[in-house]
């Protein structure tokens, strides 16, 4: 993926949006470990609300520490400013994602502006900072992940920037259009052009990795079982003669 906005996104296949709504980002951890990339989970980034799962694509805001000489009027101008026009852009599947620099001193949005992202179909928010009135986002429609709570307006902090350029959230890498899963751990990033081949074998290792779990919770030891040896991997392939994982 290049390091702009501008190119035409990767076709995703529906298929892939549903298999991503069921494994753990553990597991897509180690997917993507497996694939070479060791740092997609975005550090601090807790969910306000637990039971929620989030997939979705990203759309990126990015704040630098704001400046007095250019921060010092709190009114924001919806025409111009990057984060109301951020909130205006999100659509259907959109998550955004708000570069925070790890800033735990002002939120990065209110309530308000959340209620706008539900309305425009947006399926979530993530940042590295921090939210205003995050008791009320925690109940909305809507799954949100952030380091804390904050009471103080995003401008005393944060100066908006940028929107749909690359950022750093968390620690990671985020582009816009990279798929984001999240569920009551935190939130996994997914470069775009592998989402399909990481989706899959996610699915797939989860349904073998329930197959072991289940000999494991009926006596079985780790030796020869978690990994398989070959007695175990034959007892897994009767399986799924049986229970077809997932793709076949």
């Amino acid at each position: 993926m290049n390091d702009t906005a501008t190119e035409t996104p990767v076709a995703i296949a529906d298929r892939t949006w549903k298999l991503l709504e069921q494994p753990s980002t553990a597991t897509l951890a180690t997917v993507l470990a497996k694939h070479g990339l060791w740092n997609v989970f975005i550090t601090g980034a807790r969910p306000l609300s637990s039971g929620r799962r989030m997939v979705g694509q990203a759309y990126t805001l990015r704040y630098l520490p704001a400046r007095e000489d250019l921060d010092h009027n709190l009114v924001f101008d919806n025409s111009t400013d990057p984060q109301r026009l951020a909130i205006e852009s999100v659509g259907p599947g959109d998550v955004l994602v708000i570069d925070a620099r790890g800033d735990e001193r002002a939120g990065t949005m209110g309530n308000i502006l959340a209620t706008r992202m539900v309305a425009r179909g947006a399926v979530g928010i993530v940042t590295d900072g921090c939210f205003r009135d995050s008791p009320v986002i925690a109940a909305m429609d809507i799954p949100a992940y952030a380091r804390s709570a904050h009471a103080a307006t995003n401008k005393t902090i944060h100066h908006p920037i940028d929107v749909q350029m690359p950022v750093g959230c968390g620690g990671v890498s985020v582009y816009p259009g990279d798929v984001l899963v999240g569920d009551d751990e935190g939130v996994v990033v997914i470069p775009r052009h592998l989402a399909d081949e990481v989706a899959l074998a996610a699915a797939r290792q989860e349904h073998r990795e329930d197959f072991i779990l289940s000999k494991v919770e009926n006596g079985s030891p780790l030796a020869g079982t978690y990994p398989p040896d070959e007695a175990t991997q034959a007892e897994y392939e009767a399986y799924c003669r049986e229970n077809p994982p997932p793709g076949d």
